[in-house]
């Protein structure tokens, strides 16, 4: 079996670099020269924990290359398709700049391969690329299928490596004969289903995700204002059976990176093509953005006048365990405290450089506690766990202010109980 993976972003250098350590032959294949020439050194796009090092491995033992020479995808059995699908700040996505990439790789694919499909594409993309290769088969026999992407940022190699199940749709058993050796060496609970199914079980389990944090938080305002600690909600709906102990229920921040305003996209957009209507699903993204202004309502209440105040914010990669920025909420923050004249100190483990928009505006300190130097306000927006062995002696000392905000309750208990601070959370106050 010779595997080649088509866009190596994260999703695709996690799979490249998984697959190769399994003992596969493994080719990795992106345009972006600059990209190949770091993968070929031993350093992926951007920070995973132990990515780096099982890329090199792979390099190493020989079972991993990377390349953008896509005539390559001629000696492959399988072609697994991991393109990242762009999606903007409204969760618009520009599927064709997947599908294009796909497309102009037909004429490379060898008689009986398989193109296994991840990236992130509305239901019926697999039918439509089924379509357009056949237009130009020339008497090849390609088949396609679809196992959507698994991807956690932060804990993605362990997720990759060991998943509860795999969901792959095909369309014969010659194709899942195939893919079952590969899929097989990650996981023994492969579900089969068709192509269609496993393009809308993608769908269905990210907007249920999207739902259960957006419902989550709307409660959460709720009792915020009347008094209600939402941490006691969340601790009465955990063991009633219907709901369970790792349900999306606990308060926090808006969800952010474009995942799962993907799907919900997907699902809106399918549902207006066939003359339906998804109040619920709907909803989902104008409830997630006016959470998202949580934390700078707080402020905009809490610090009259706003402009002229410092603010001190922790975190600014999206998600931890990750250096993405795309998506982050911390930089929505960051620029509306910008616009109205807030003078911002941000700190980050992973972030080095702010976007160019940012720079000269804000100062990225050394540490986090140099981030709440001279601050009136701190948030916590990104929950690194090295935030939590903060003490409350090193922020209270350095602010000049005594506000912190703290959506989800993620700093240490001296934080609340300190009198030198005032510790606000989602659904809690302070």
């Amino acid at each position: 079996m010779k595997l080649a993976i088509l866009g190596l972003w994260h999703l695709g250098s996690v799979t490249a670099a998984c697959t190769a350590a399994a003992g596969i032959p493994t080719i990795g294949i992106d345009s972006d020269v600059e990209r190949i020439a770091g993968l070929s050194r031993g350093e992926p796009p951007l920070y995973e924990p132990g990515l780096a090092d099982l890329i090199r491995s792979g390099l190493k033992a020989g079972h991993l290359s990377f390349t953008t020479d896509t005539t390559l995808i001629s000696t492959a059995d399988i072609v697994w398709i991991c393109h990242d699908t762009p999606v903007d700040d409204e969760g618009h996505t520009d599927v064709r700049a997947v599908t294009q990439r796909v497309e102009e790789i037909f004429g490379q694919l060898k008689n009986g391969s398989v193109v296994l499909v991840s990236a992130q594409l509305p239901v019926g993309s697999i039918a439509a690329l089924e379509r357009a290769f056949a237009r130009s088969a020339a008497g090849r026999d390609v088949a396609f299928a679809c196992s959507p992407e698994n991807l956690r940022l932060g804990r993605a190699i362990q997720v990759f490596q060991n998943p509860q199940r795999i969901i792959v749709g095909v369309r014969d058993a010659r194709s899942r004969a195939i893919l079952e050796p590969l899929l097989g060496k990650f996981c023994e609970n492969l579900v089969w289903m068709s192509v269609e199914s496993a393009e809308m079980v993608k769908h269905a389990l990210n907007a249920f995700l999207a739902l259960s944090i957006a419902f989550t938080n709307e409660i959460a305002t709720l009792c915020e204002r009347i008094g209600v600690d939402a941490a006691d909600v969340e601790r009465g709906l955990r063991p009633d059976p219907r709901i369970g102990p790792h349900a999306y229920v606990k308060a926090g921040p808006a969800f952010a990176g474009g995942t799962l305003a993907r799907d919900v996209s997907f699902l809106g957009q399918i549902a207006k093509e066939h003359g339906l209507t998804v109040p619920v699903i709907d909803g989902i993204l104008p409830s997630n953005r006016a959470h998202g202004r949580w934390a700078l309502d707080q402020l905009c209440r809490n610090l009259v006048p706003l402009a002229g105040q410092t603010v001190g914010i922790l975190g600014l990669a999206y998600k931890p365990g990750t250096n993405t920025l795309r998506g982050s909420t911390s930089l929505e923050l960051i620029r509306d405290l910008v616009k109205r004249g807030v003078r911002v100190r941000a700190f980050d483990p992973m972030v080095s450089a702010l976007p160019d928009d940012l720079r000269g505006s804000v100062v990225l300190t050394a540490d986090a506690g140099s981030a709440a130097q001279g601050a009136h306000a701190l948030v916590v927006a990104t929950e690194w766990p090295e935030f939590r062995e903060l003490s409350v002696d090193e922020v209270a000392d350095k602010m000049a202010g005594r506000l912190v905000l703290d959506p989800a309750g993620f700093l240490g208990s001296g934080f609340a109980k300190d009198r030198r601070l005032s510790r606000i959370s989602i659904g809690r106050g302070s």
